[in-house]
């Protein structure tokens, strides 16, 4: 297939590395393009190979994933980062999240909903717990002294949905040209970089609707 899910598994267990690649390897859909055991191999391979999807651990010796998310943040690496975490308390995942994860999933889960997590976050969707979602908020101190238009808040619901410029401007009857400005506007005032950033923060603020779990 030409259009696969590139995934990148990064963990310092060789089982867990192994469990997961054998897992993802048989979907139709996905491939394994390599695997790292730490934060910093994470960042290395990430910009070698270029997945589209990290699979990425939290607690591993030496540099852990919290640096990796950074790492690959101030790097500009375009991987959607999937959490897959050992921790239950919700305010364990706040920093990954801060730090621009798309989501998490627990080590526990189930194969056929880890699959469903892959493809959720590679089509841009934002994967939280309404627990960790209120932690954020909570614990958010930026100044919001930036004012969203009625369409740039719908426009930026598109986008915490996951759609593209494309199917926004045929959702909402508009041209791509004028979605891409409302985009430009909305990212200005929010002070973000992408539309990732833009999208995690409007989870976190409540300026739109949570969507996933």
């Amino acid at each position: 297939m030409t259009d696969e899910i590139r995934v990148l598994v990064v963990d310092d267990h060789p089982m867990v590395r192994q469990g997961l690649r054998t897992f993802l390897d048989m979907q139709d859909d996905m491939t394994v393009v390599g695997e790292a055991v730490d934060g910093a191999s994470c960042l290395e391979a990430a910009e070698r190979l270029r997945p589209d999807v990290i699979l990425l651990d939290l607690r591993m010796p030496g540099t852990d994933g919290v640096y990796a998310l950074r790492g690959l943040r101030d790097l500009g690496n375009p991987a959607r980062v999937l959490v897959v975490t050992s921790f239950v308390d919700p305010s364990a995942i706040v920093p990954a999240v801060r730090a621009g994860a798309a989501g998490y999933v627990y080590k526990d889960v189930k194969p056929s909903a880890l699959a469903v997590a892959v493809r959720s976050v590679h089509a841009g969707h934002v994967l939280l717990h309404p627990d960790v979602a209120r932690l954020l908020a909570e614990g958010d101190t930026r100044p919001s002294d930036f004012k969203l238009t009625s369409r740039e808040l719908v426009v930026l619901g598109a986008v915490v949905q996951g759609l593209s410029n494309r199917e926004i401007a045929k959702q909402l009857a508009l041209s791509e040209k004028t979605v891409k400005a409302h985009m430009s506007a909305i990212l200005g005032k929010l002070g973000m970089q992408d539309r990732t950033q833009a999208a995690l923060y409007a989870v976190r603020m409540g300026l739109v609707s949570l969507v996933g779990k």
